[in-house]
């Protein structure tokens, strides 16, 4: 709620004259218009047939720079086959991060993320949000793939692009004499500024330049001398990278400022024109040196700050847009005239502003439109123009811009790659169809026989470190009775043998199984046991449907089935052995609430494996934090009256040891909770040890116990 910033006052509403009231009635008429924001609904994949790359923050220069890179398939194949290693991870290993985004950009639905390739730059989230130059990260890339590709198949398939030779010579005008230098290139920085288009450009760079006066060139045995310098190229690549000189440093402020001057480009590139004026004497004539435009990199923005996309003609016809996320088919004009930049009359150019970056050319804007018209009229520079510029020869276009199929795959590779996006398509059916489903964890005795004296000493068990067979993924409409179905499958449990416990969070925040499932939950679905999903230990997100139940079965396997009845509680009993200081989980009983504690030593001793009539000593676990309280369990209290034990409830007991009176609190000083072995030599006391046994003798029978108490439940 936004909340209200006009209101109506009480006394206008009720004015007769106004006419708000009618025979006592108000009437409020609400007009409500919803539209559709097609930004979250454009599919790029269904719309083009490719997909975008997220944008980690300011990675919008990297973005457009990588989809130029994938979209020349030869590199792209290359890239495919430089060796990695099974164990290797695409955070820490850049051929395998370059694999993998280059592999999803051509089989994923929807855009892909760059995190992992840029962790494997060795970035951190800081550089994330910081433009680098794209030019420099270009040339690193690629000199850290073409050293990744050495002693490979693909070795020199960087240089088999991208690199060219250029020679630089010195020729002296009144000597016979001559130097020159064979230079590489991998891409060629053009002047924008003075140059109206780009053959002015390389007419500069090749431009010779007359070396005398205070400049002579000083040559080898002939001294001083007038000379011509200047520079060729000796040999064009199949791919032309040029980058164009969009900032400048300005001596006059001292600060660095973005050329916004028109530049035009054209759709081919003739750099044999003028009888070869730009090649050198040494140069293959026979190569025809026709580019034609493949892809045009853009910034829009100021000096300090901007945005990046490029304009990308894949199969050299139709012309994409891609701006990060989006990829839409757009017009050639887009990708040429309207990226040559220089200045537009008002409505001409949708991308074109007053002179300026961000703020300042908003409000420069906006006072020009609110001034009165002047005679002329008003011309805005666009902030939007090309400053890179990517031309692939004609004659090498079969080459190297042939499509790649799951043939041009390393095998090794291939198979890795869909299996990672067999597994990312299914996390994200599941996170799709989430609210569909709940997650049911069961644990059993056994589990907590496991935990119980190893990882878990308070409690019973940690579902967390359950093992993946006791979690199932349940559609929320399921019956519960067909929930058991699956368990009995799953598990090896008949369904008659099921008996399920729901957990519960107690005030001393211990975690006990305190109520069985009713029939009636039984047989409703599982979406109707919501009251009882898991809230207390995990977030709200992961609580959106998390039931925990215990399963009830016997255990160990040969253990009788055990009938309740509404006269006993279940009990749960920890033995500890106080030579060995070990502690481990014995199982579950139903046992009278009437019966003393007394009672209940025999049966303890039975589930411990100890010898008939060993004296022992009971313990309640009461709770955990802040401090580890244990509680002696007086022998001679009736278990639910005077002990005050209900269902869920945990025994710990050991063989007795004389130091310890009963009602002692204990609690240990290590943490633990356990109570220590008497020391080394110390006897029992014979006295009481008798007398424990004389009082359990007098106590009825625990098994006559409980066969007088049951009965049918109410």
């Amino acid at each position: 709620d936004w909340g209200f910033t006009q209101f109506m006052m009480l006394s206008e509403l009720v004015e007769p004259e106004r006419g708000l009231i009618v025979n006592d009635t108000v009437k409020i008429k609400v007009e409500i218009t919803v539209q559709r924001d097609e930004r979250y609904y454009y599919d790029s994949r269904k719309e083009t047939g490719y997909v975008g790359l997220k944008n980690q923050g300011a990675t919008c220069y990297m973005n457009s720079l990588l989809q130029y890179l994938y979209h020349l398939p030869y590199f792209r194949k290359a890239v495919y086959h430089m060796p990695t290693n099974e164990n290797d991870e695409p955070a820490s290993s850049l051929p395998l991060a370059l694999q993998s985004l280059f592999y999803k950009l051509q089989y994923s639905r929807t855009a892909v993320s760059t995190k992992d390739l840029t962790k494997s730059f060795g970035w951190s989230t800081m550089d994330a949000f910081m433009q680098h130059d794209v030019q420099e990260l270009n040339r690193v890339l690629c000199e850290k793939l073409e050293d990744k590709m050495k002693g490979t198949r693909v070795e020199r398939v960087i240089n088999e692009l991208f690199e060219g030779h250029t020679s630089n010579f010195i020729e002296c005008v009144d000597v016979d004499y001559k130097s020159s230098r064979r230079e590489s290139f991998m891409d060629l920085q053009l002047d924008v500024k003075g140059c109206p288009n780009i053959y002015d450009s390389f007419d500069r760079y090749t431009q010779v330049e007359m070396m005398d006066g205070e400049n002579q060139y000083k040559a080898e045995g002939y001294g001083l001398q007038d000379a011509r310098k200047g520079v060729l190229f000796d040999q064009l690549p199949p791919v032309l990278q040029l980058q164009l000189k969009r900032f400048e440093y300005d001596f006059a402020r001292d600060t660095m400022v973005k050329i916004n001057d028109r530049y035009e480009f054209f759709d081919e590139l003739d750099l044999d024109r003028g009888d070869g004026k730009y090649l050198s004497p040494q140069a293959d004539r026979s190569v025809r040196n026709l580019y034609k435009l493949h892809s045009v990199l853009v910034h829009s923005g100021g000096v300090h700050g901007g945005h990046y996309y490029a304009y990308i003609r894949p199969d050299g016809k139709t012309w994409l847009k891609f701006d990060d996320t989006a990829v839409t088919i757009e017009d050639g004009s887009k990708a040429l005239e309207e990226q040559f930049g220089g200045e537009d009359e008002p409505g001409v150019s949708p991308t074109g502003r007053l002179q300026g970056a961000g703020q300042e050319g908003d409000q420069q804007q906006q006072q020009a439109a609110a001034a009165p018209a002047p005679k002329q009229r008003l011309k805005f520079t666009k902030f939007s123009n090309a400053y890179m510029l990517v031309y692939v020869r004609l004659s090498d276009w079969p080459r190297y811009m042939s499509t790649v199929t799951k043939d041009g795959i390393a095998p090794y590779l291939l198979e890795r790659l869909e299996a990672e996006q067999r597994e990312k398509e299914r996390r994200q059916r599941e996170k799709q169809e989430a609210h569909l489903y709940c997650q049911v964890r069961i644990a059993t005795d056994a589990d907590i026989a496991q935990q119980v004296g190893s990882s878990q000493w308070f409690d019973l068990v940690n579902y967390d470190q359950l093992p993946p067979s006791r979690t199932f993924r349940v559609r929320k409409l399921t019956r519960f009775s067909d929930f058991k179905q699956q368990v009995a499958a799953e598990l090896g449990v008949p369904v008659d043998s099921q008996r399920y416990w729901v957990w519960q969070q107690r005030a001393n925040k211990t975690y006990r199984p305190t109520s069985r499932l009713r029939p009636d939950e039984e047989s409703a679905m599982i979406v109707d046991l919501r009251d009882y999903r898991e809230t207390g230990l995990t977030t709200a997100k992961h609580a959106l449907m998390d039931l925990r139940l215990y399963l009830e079965i016997p255990w160990p396997a040969d253990s009788p089935v055990q009938s309740p009845t509404r006269h006993e509680i279940n009990l749960f009993f920890k033995y500890y052995d106080p030579q060995a200081e070990s502690l481990k989980y014995v199982g579950h009983r139903y046992v009278p609430k009437s019966l003393k504690v007394a009672q209940v030593f025999p049966l303890m001793a039975q589930l411990a494996g100890l010898p008939p009539g060993t004296p022992l000593q009971a313990y309640e676990e009461v709770k955990w934090d802040p401090t580890v309280m244990i509680e002696a369990i007086d022998p001679n209290a009736a278990l639910h009256q005077q002990a005050q034990l209900e269902s869920g409830d945990i025994i710990c007991f050991q063989k007795a040891v004389p130091d310890l009176e009963s009602g002692h609190t204990a609690e240990a000083a290590d943490g633990s909770g356990l109570i220590k072995a008497a020391p080394d030599g110390m006897e029992l006391d014979e006295g009481a040890v008798e007398q424990q046994q004389q009082q359990v003798e007098q106590q009825p029978d625990l098994q006559q116990q409980v066969q007088e108490q049951q009965q049918p439940a109410e």
